[in-house]
């Protein structure tokens, strides 16, 4: 079985995180069971670009939102079109990692270093085309890489026929707090459901007030796994918004009238 068929069964299988009777042995236990709620933990350290160890809570001092991902950088395929369809979805949305999120990229193949998540980090922040200091490529130390992703909840496992890791495609959006807010699974995004994801998961801390707007339109639908339409409070904006509408229009007529004084509009002299 080749590398890129069991990629394509652990997206359509494991990121389901269906039963898995049925499956062939390289992909038992792959998936991911949402972990929506539970809190990382921050201490866990993991090996930043420049080679040193650093505990996670570095990059959840901020008080924004963070993107997880687990892959690993040498992957053939799957990795590397999840990455790409994260990168094409924040290249449609508003502000930028380092200034209202945080993204956090960590390996889950231990023999991986530093210099390699270096090398795949300076590709995707050309990829990107913004400054993204906020954006960071790590890889494990000591072991603690497993302990994460049993945290959140993703199951991997190495073939060691393929010498490949078997895994679901999804990326995980966690809170300033390092809570597990949401996951988006595929490896391709809708921008909407990145954006809302991450307000989602900022809450009030969220900048722009647009999406506060949003969320109160749009809910997240577990079996579509996207955000859709909330009808009930759309139409309740709907309402909210005509009201609005229709009171500027008439303060903009009583105004009128009281620039014009008693017998505004005038009548003609005979």
């Amino acid at each position: 079985m080749s590398v890129r068929f069991l990629a394509v069964l652990a997206l359509v299988w494991g990121a389901a995180g269906s039963a898995q009777s049925g499956l062939p042995p390289e992909l038992e236990g792959v998936g991911i069971s949402e972990q929506i709620g539970r809190s990382v933990d921050l201490d866990l350290q993991f090996t930043a670009e420049n080679g040193y160890p650093a505990p996670l809570r570095r990059y959840f001092q901020q008080s924004r939102p963070v993107i997880l991902n687990l892959v690993y950088y040498s992957c053939p395929m799957l990795c590397n079109l999840l990455l790409n369809g994260q990168t094409a979805a924040l290249r449609q949305i508003p502000g930028s990692p380092g200034t209202d999120f945080e993204i956090v990229t960590v390996s889950i193949d231990p023999s991986e270093t530093f210099d390699l998540a270096r090398q795949k980090r300076a590709v995707y922040l050309e990829s990107y085309g913004r400054p993204a200091p906020g954006w960071r490529f790590l890889t494990d130390y000591q072991g603690n890489v497993k302990r994460l992703a049993e945290q959140v909840g993703f199951r991997y496992r190495y073939d060691a026929r393929t010498r490949q890791y078997a895994h679901a495609a999804a990326i995980m959006i966690l809170t300033p707090e390092g809570k597990v807010a949401r996951y988006l699974y595929g490896v391709q995004f809708k921008p909407l459901d990145l954006r809302l994801a991450l307000a989602e998961a900022a809450r009030s801390k969220t900048r722009f007030s647009v999406d506060r707007l949003l969320l109160y339109c749009f809910h997240y639908d577990p079996q579509a796994r996207s955000y859709v339409l909330f009808a009930t409070n759309f139409m309740r904006a709907g309402a909210a918004l005509s009201v609005l509408a229709l009171g500027a229009v008439l303060y903009r007529l009583w105004r009128r009238e009281a620039r014009g004084g008693p017998g505004a509009g005038g009548g003609v002299c005979g």
